[in-house]
């Protein structure tokens, strides 16, 4: 099963907001950190099934760490960030 970096941050007054990296405005969020990486595998499955449609491309493979870490956008996002790997459950012709 594919997963996707996720960045998890929370400000003091706020709840726990969730992005991908390697889908630009996908995010999610939750009270709790379970809460938000639930919504956010569901924001992968949705975000998957309208992609093409809203940006004429095919949904995008994820990254790995490694070469995340290689990305100097990333480093800069991730700092103070919760990373964590969302499970992508969405099949195969929703990311098509």
């Amino acid at each position: 099963m594919a997963h996707y970096i996720a960045l998890i941050h929370k400000d003091l007054d706020s709840s726990y907001g969730v992005s991908f990296p390697d889908l630009p405005g996908v995010i999610a969020g939750g009270d709790s950190i379970d809460e938000a990486m639930a919504e956010a595998a569901e924001a992968l499955v949705f975000a998957a099934e309208d992609w093409s449609s809203f940006t004429g491309q095919q949904f995008p493979e994820p990254r790995t760490i490694d070469a995340l870490r290689e990305d100097e956008d990333f480093r800069e996002a991730a700092v103070d960030a919760i990373v964590a790997a969302v499970p992508f459950r969405a099949s195969v012709d929703a990311a098509a």
